[in-house]
């Protein structure tokens, strides 16, 4: 058979399939960083049928099972001075955000095997969340350069992320997902969580300034200000619909406060199978290329580095992409 390229855009030679970015690897094993308790234990028991799914497709893959956020970036940037050109991520999108601040500046090729409750990054790729499906994305798929957002504060912290970030609520949506409630299902342990956070939370008075813009700043007071990139955040909500991980925009959503009849009546729609988005009441947005929010010292954390602290929070996109595989 000659050579040709079929309709998925894989390169066809003689009687089997070579994807351009089987051609661009060539000689280079996959080194695929596993969180065995994302998801609930998810990745670590389709570790297997993952592993099973590489031989299958003779393609050579090293696995490690990282113990911690911390322990993953330190073993990929390790990797990474090594020469290893191909990290995937097996977990969920905490996994690959470790995996990009590691690899944040280095010539390599990204790629996430879903094995977490959320998986919201991996929906905006196009990757199916099923892991042995994931892995021949991977293997016939394509390198995408995505956008990078970094969030900063007053007190030198930066941190890299995709998809959805913010600060308020989210940071203690964040700590019972990971925490007390970690063994929920998918949707049900943000939707838990969520509603745990919001009774003991107190609203954050916010201030987003636009450097750069000729767009008016905003004030309000917020549940949570969400900074994306992507349309989906918190397994399957689309809180910015129209946001898009390459277009070189940060999309910023306030959630206003809710009262209890708010709350209660916005749970079915969240819980839909894919959830529809709240109303735009709740959900003010605006996108915007650079932006500086500003609020109370107090206010907490930012979710993209649970370490992150100080009165003002900036945002923007890098000036340096990453490259990610994608359907």
């Amino acid at each position: 058979m000659g050579r040709g390229v079929d309709r998925l855009y894989r390169v066809r030679q003689h009687d089997g399939l070579v994807s351009h970015l089987q051609n661009s690897l060539r000689g280079f094993r996959a080194l695929v960083f596993v969180n065995p308790g994302a998801g609930v234990g998810r990745a670590g028991r389709h570790l297997l049928r993952v592993r099973r799914a590489f031989e299958v497709e003779n393609a050579p893959a090293d696995f490690v099972l990282t113990e911690t956020a911390k322990d993953l970036e330190q073993r990929a940037r390790v990797a990474i001075g090594h020469g290893r050109r191909f990290l995937l991520a097996m977990g969920g999108d905490g996994t690959f955000q470790g995996l990009a601040n590691a690899a944040y500046g280095s010539d390599v090729v990204l790629g996430v095997v879903p094995g977490g409750g959320g998986n919201d990054f991996a929906a905006a790729l196009g990757i199916p969340r099923d892991p042995v499906a994931a892995v021949r994305v991977m293997l016939y798929g394509q390198p995408r350069s995505v956008d990078l957002l970094r969030a900063r504060t007053s007190d030198g912290c930066e941190r890299m992320y995709v998809g959805g970030g913010g600060l308020g609520l989210d940071v203690e949506i964040s700590r019972y997902a990971a925490g007390v409630y970690r063994r929920l299902p998918g949707r049900w342990r943000y939707l838990v969580s969520a509603v745990r956070a919001w009774l003991e939370f107190t609203p954050l008075s916010v201030r987003a300034e636009f450097p750069g813009s000729e767009e008016a700043s905003i004030e309000a007071c917020v549940l949570l200000a969400g900074v994306l990139n992507a349309s989906r955040y918190g397994a399957g909500l689309r809180v910015a619909p129209a946001a898009k991980i390459n277009d070189g925009w940060l999309n910023l959503s306030f959630v206003r406060k809710l009262t209890a009849m708010e709350v209660l009546g916005l749970l079915p729609r969240l819980l839909k199978t894919p959830p529809s988005r709240p109303p735009s009441s709740s959900v003010p947005s605006s996108r915007c290329r650079r932006e500086l929010v500003r609020l109370p010292k107090t206010a907490g954390r930012v979710t993209p580095s649970r370490r992150c602290r100080g009165g003002r929070r900036g945002f923007d996109v890098t000036q340096r992409r990453i490259r990610v595989v994608n359907r």
